[in-house]
């Protein structure tokens, strides 16, 4: 695979020319791009996947839920629906998509929409649910909407300024455009991450002024779920376990696994799969599956003996704090 992205080079160097050519055109409002007035927050990255976007909007639906309305809108990613969704008591994996669906099944008192159209899915929701404010869920390159508040998120282990253009590298917009941030958040970075370490990156990622930079690691429970029951992780341990992963990333997870020191057979499959019956009756022959929450959704009613890990963002030093304030600063 390494081999055919450098072969492919050339074809990098074309995706790089359109996204300058489609950044340059909306600079100087050749394409428009429409604010609104009701506050939005985007959080998004420059990469392609596995920078943790959906614990991110979790976070910040713990934060802002209490004191505002608060609506999310998503792409809705591998939906079989088309257009507009509400989410309401007859939702499903498949008419919002998997992660949209597990943001709903952990809040359902808010309000959640998915439209891959942003402008006409932030319309619907203002005239219909007036929410205080909308989260536009991976929603940073999609200019169409100019949003209020921007959060970048850049993962440790691939930073966008380390990373070159799709399909040689994973970047899908250019490296300049961090530039539109109020906050970038470097993710699943080590637990142990020095202050030195941190200050390194800061002087890679270049920051302005305005801009503040924060640090965060992913916090697996040692509590493990499934539909009616939870069970403690190092009772996996008398367990034959098989670990299902349909992420874009799942080395952080496999190495907290390891730390804890549980033995696990390993299935990887590509981000947002869809799980085959052949696929699906290979599962069911298994003593016990553990997963993310994402797949936990995709899977619960056609596996037994499923369990997913919880995970969450947790920052470094006050980086909680800070993200809370500057979000109330917005929301004056």
């Amino acid at each position: 695979m390494q081999l055919l992205r450098k072969i492919l080079f050339p074809v990098s160097l074309v995706y790089a020319l359109v996204v300058y050519l489609r950044n340059y055109f909306y600079d100087k409002g050749i394409f428009s791009s429409k604010s609104f007035e009701i506050p939005t927050v985007c959080i998004g990255n420059l990469s392609a996947g596995g920078t943790g976007k959906t614990p991110m909007v979790e976070l910040l639906i713990a934060l802002l839920k209490d004191n505002f309305k608060v609506a999310v809108l998503s792409r809705g990613y591998r939906r079989k629906s088309k257009g507009f969704v509400l989410a309401d008591n007859e939702a499903t994996v498949e008419t919002l998509g998997d992660e949209p669906f597990q943001i709903f099944s952990k809040f359902s008192d808010i309000t959640l929409a998915v439209d891959a159209d942003r402008r006409n899915g932030i319309e619907i929701l203002e005239k219909r649910m007036q929410p205080d404010v909308i989260l536009l869920d991976d929603a940073y390159q999609h200019r169409k909407v100019s949003c209020g508040f921007s959060i970048l998120l850049t993962s440790f282990g691939n930073l966008y300024v380390d990373d070159w253009y799709l399909p040689t590298g994973n970047l899908r917009d250019s490296k300049k455009e961090a530039s539109r941030a109020a906050i970038v958040v470097v993710t699943k970075c080590p637990r142990d991450l020095s202050v030195d370490s941190r200050n390194a990156i800061m002087v890679k990622l270049k920051p302005e002024p305005r801009q503040k930079v924060l640090f965060s690691y992913l916090d697996y429970d040692d509590t493990i779920k499934a539909v009616d029951d939870s069970i403690s992780l190092e009772e996996l341990r008398t367990k034959e376990v098989t670990l299902v992963t349909g992420i874009a990333n799942p080395r952080p997870l496999l190495d907290y696994l390891k730390s804890k020191g549980l033995r696990f057979m390993h299935l990887k499959f590509k981000d947002h799969h869809d799980f085959s019956d052949s696929e699906l009756s290979v599962l069911r022959e298994k003593q016990c599956i553990l997963t993310t929450e994402k797949d936990f959704v995709r899977l619960k009613d056609k596996v037994d003996n499923l369990y997913f890990i919880p995970v969450k963002h947790r920052f470094f030093d006050d980086g909680e704090s800070v993200l809370k304030r500057r979000l109330q600063e917005f929301m004056k």
